[in-house]
């Protein structure tokens, strides 16, 4: 079976691979590319190392020129081979999510959108959006993960869109955003911890000497931390855990008197509600990059994908959230 059948509008190399290329030839260079070897790619798709060293050399004729070379590591792609692999590593991707969907349109729903989310976005905002999806018909597999992480998922065809921080996204022309609503940050203790801080001057030394749980200094929120305090002649601390998890921020800030973080103004609010965790009262002047719907760009957008869209700023036009920021 071919993947596709020649068309006029394309060009020769295309055409090559358009008229050439086959599934099994995919399937053989995934396999290749994670188990580095014919021998086990052949037992792994159940077919003879002879006839997958056959595959192998149409592979090269249809690429004109060397996929692999052989190491002691095992086989090692050229570079025109880790082209190969990853492009048949994402047309694999997509044909197992074109399977998924039709077994959810077959099932009676109407797609399935997998979606990912930065951890600092409320369920005061993701859970309206996917009540709102599910009664559409609509399926959604969630991803949580930094925008960076999250981005490279979204390029690798693993995710459809993403709700993070679009200044991640610049100089990606693949992609386009929407933004969605502002984050301001807070400061967020342990109750006790807070009432001793709100008794004295703002003292950035002493916050210094306080123990912090924040994420790592690659995010916006731990880039913050690093330029204020250095803006104030203040060595930065240095936190004790490095986590992006509002539960375990929350849960740890409960338990430990002496312990700082920083988040974003809506999830201090969400973990004021939950208890055992109080903002304290700090003049960042600084704001938060907002947050934003990233999509790739597309020819023809997916359906759920729009419906997505639309649902999504709704809700937070609507969203008490974005009064605060």
């Amino acid at each position: 079976m071919s993947v596709a059948s020649p068309s006029s509008g394309f060009s020769s190399h295309s055409q090559r691979l358009l008229s050439r290329l086959k599934l099994r030839h995919l399937t053989l260079l995934t396999r290749l590319g994670r188990l580095r070897s014919l021998t086990r790619a052949a037992d792994a798709m159940g077919i003879s190392q002879p006839a997958a060293t056959k595959s192998l050399a149409e592979i090269e004729d249809i690429f004109e020129g060397p996929l692999f070379v052989r190491s002691r590591q095992g086989l090692q792609p050229t570079p025109l081979g880790q082209l190969a692999l990853a492009r048949a590593e994402r047309m694999m991707l997509d044909l197992d999510h074109w399977g998924q969907e039709m077994e959810v349109v077959r099932s009676g729903r109407a797609a399935q959108l997998r979606v990912g989310v930065i951890p600092f976005v409320s369920g005061r905002i993701l859970t309206p959006v996917l009540e709102r999806l599910c009664a559409d018909g609509i399926d959604v597999v969630l991803h949580r993960a930094t925008t960076d992480r999250l981005l490279q998922e979204m390029r690798g065809h693993e995710i459809d869109c993403v709700i993070g921080r679009a200044a991640a996204a610049v100089g990606m022309d693949d992609m386009w955003h929407q933004v969605l609503y502002a984050q301001r940050p807070a400061l967020v203790a342990h109750p006790a911890l807070a009432r001793r801080i709100a008794r004295t001057r703002p003292d950035w030394r002493m916050l210094a000497q306080v123990d912090w749980i924040l994420p790592s200094s690659a995010t916006p929120i731990g880039h913050m931390v690093t330029e204020l305090f250095t803006r104030q002649q203040v060595r930065p601390p240095v936190a004790r855990v490095q986590t992006y998890s509002v539960d375990i921020i929350a849960g740890m800030l409960r338990n430990n008197q002496n312990l700082l973080s920083i988040v974003p103004e809506d999830i201090a609010h969400d973990m004021e509600q939950a208890g055992g965790v109080a903002r304290v009262a700090w003049d960042w002047n600084w704001d938060l990059p907002p947050i934003s719907l990233i999509r790739q760009v597309r020819e023809v957008p997916l359906e759920a994908e729009e419906r997505f869209s639309c649902i999504v700023r709704q809700v937070c036009a609507s969203s008490a959230i974005v009064a605060q920021g």
